[in-house]
């Protein structure tokens, strides 16, 4: 049997084993002799229910160290006089000393503190909280989304002012590393040169986790995440590689690297183990990190999470026949709006258009990588998309746009990322005809710190693209979505500079949607 399939079957089974809460005596704890503070990459939570979430964190130990015990409380107050759940939690090495604990029995809608103790070491104290109950009246909810945080392009500076917006969870949209070995001009250089091994994923998590900025955002709230590119290689697709440019070393094992870098994401992000929902072998094959899913936001809505890398087909008509993306000319690429072409997969579009069917009150609100609308680039005749989106998959978006109109689904919002850049718009039937239906509203978020590509088209794109109400091709930021029963207000909040580790913020513009009527109003 594969050796590689076996070390894949261990961690997988390690997960499980790891996930769940031990109740030990004091004797049989496995105290890790501590040099030094192992909490330095901080703590968080995610993956909220009505009762519980997962709460993690990675002890930093040695090369070498065995398996460690760690404790947990979690309470409703930071001093910890008033503790209602505890438990331990064992730190593996096969999962780089990585703990999931996944909290049961909290009362729903309401916040936590929490923390870790290894030892005599005790962590900081992070702050959580549980989603409504399902049949639950929600006053307000708010949502900040975020995407792509290149550590060389700028500071993370967007999350501490994201921290005192008070979120009530954050929405991750994909991009939480970058692979690359650096960039021209840094803002701040990234060691360790090309990510391609499971150590080296490890590496650039713990360099990104160092971050102070991060750290704070982790602490004080929940996140929801799913994953783009970046976490693995540039534009790869399912199981073909991407290309990631010129000097990059050649991948003589794509399904491993990438099978690698999912174990090394789970490592790091705190999610269950449920996620891990195939065995070693379905990882190596591309099946599955399962990301995708649906969280009740009680009677106020509901969440439905998309991944569009894991499952999808290659990108086609790219210029030079090479891997990865580029823009394609629609007229020249015959296999564009080829029906059997994915990119969500076949298992996902089924849950989808099945988790659309179920008539649900309130808003429908999808956390996905990308931009949905349509964005030609070329003014005028023809059309020059960009294939690495859902504009590369034209068949795919006409699934969900019509299964969104088949069962009348309303109140819909799609939140996304991955272009660097904001975009505010409305979701069109068919978008080569601006009278055709509008299904629902798109805010796609710019970038916490990564680059956009520079140009000077921007007029010609919001016209050539009238679906489309405003859009912003140079700041850098994040987006606040208030949700009430009765509308959403979206904030786009940008850096002054994203150089400067002191940088201030503002509102570059904000937006009203009113509950029952898909338009999308810009505040004065």
């Amino acid at each position: 049997m594969d050796p590689l399939f076996l070390d894949r079957r261990r961690w997988l089974q390690a997960a499980a084993s790891a996930a769940a809460t031990l109740w030990l005596p004091r004797a049989a704890w496995s105290q890790p002799r501590l040099q030094q503070d192992p909490f330095t990459l901080g703590v968080a939570s995610g993956s909220p229910s009505p009762d519980g979430m997962v709460l993690w964190t990675r002890l930093q130990l040695p090369t070498g160290a065995p398996a460690a015990t760690v404790r947990w409380e979690v309470a409703h107050d930071a001093a910890f006089t008033r503790i209602v759940r505890s438990g331990q939690s064992q730190a593996l090495p096969e999962l780089a000393h990585s703990v999931h604990a996944e909290v049961q029995g909290l009362a729903p809608d309401r916040w936590y503190h929490y923390r870790f103790m290894a030892g005599d070491a005790v962590s900081p104290v992070g702050r959580t909280r549980t989603l409504p109950a399902p049949d639950a009246a929600v006053a307000r909810l708010r949502i900040a989304y975020a995407s792509c945080q290149r550590w060389e392009h700028g500071y993370f500076t967007a999350w501490r002012h994201m921290r005192a917006d008070e979120p009530d969870l954050v929405l991750f949209l994909g991009d939480y590393i970058y692979e690359y070995a650096g960039a021209s001009h840094p803002v701040r250089p990234v060691p360790g040169g090309w990510v391609m091994t499971l150590e080296d994923y490890r590496a650039r998590y713990a360099l990104y986790k160092g971050d102070a900025d991060l750290q704070a955002i982790h602490a004080a709230c929940p996140w929801i995440s799913t994953w783009d590119d970046h976490e693995v290689m540039n534009d790869y697709a399912g199981t073909t590689a991407g290309f990631s440019g010129a000097g990059s070393p050649p991948d003589t094992d794509f399904k491993a690297r990438r099978a690698a870098a999912y174990q090394a994401y789970y490592e790091h992000m705190p999610l269950r183990a449920a996620t891990l929902t195939r065995a070693a072998a379905g990882l190596l094959a591309g099946e599955e990190v399962r990301l995708y899913g649906t969280q009740r936001l009680g009677r106020l809505g509901r969440l439905v999470l998309l991944d569009d890398r894991q499952y999808r087909d290659a990108q086609v008509c790219n210029k030079g026949g090479r891997l990865g993306s580029s823009f394609l000319d629609v007229a020249g690429c015959p296999n564009w709006d080829d029906p059997r072409r994915t990119l969500l997969g076949e298992t996902q579009q089924a849950w989808l258009e099945a988790e659309l069917a179920r008539p649900e009150a309130g808003w429908t609100v999808f956390g996905q990588q990308t931009l949905f609308g349509q964005r030609d680039t070329k003014r005028g005749p023809g059309q020059t998309l960009w294939n690495d989106g859902w504009d590369g998959y034209r068949a795919a978006r006409s699934r969900v746009t019509g299964a969104l109109q088949a069962n009348r689904v309303r109140d819909v919002v799609l939140l996304g990322g991955d272009v660097h850049e904001n975009w505010v718009g409305h979701v069109k039937a068919d978008y080569d005809r601006p009278d055709s239906e509008t299904l629902g509203v798109e805010f796609c978020g710019t970038s916490i710190s990564s680059r956009a590509f520079a140009r000077k088209t921007l007029a010609d794109e919001l016209a050539e693209n009238p679906h489309f109400v405003f859009a912003d091709i140079e700041r850098k930021g994040y987006g606040i979505a208030e949700f009430t029963p009765g509308r959403l207000v979206t904030s786009l909040r940008v850096l002054d500079d994203v150089a400067r580790s002191d940088s201030g913020v503002q509102t570059l513009a904000r937006f009203t949607v009113q509950a029952g009527r898909p338009l999308i109003e810009r505040e004065a």
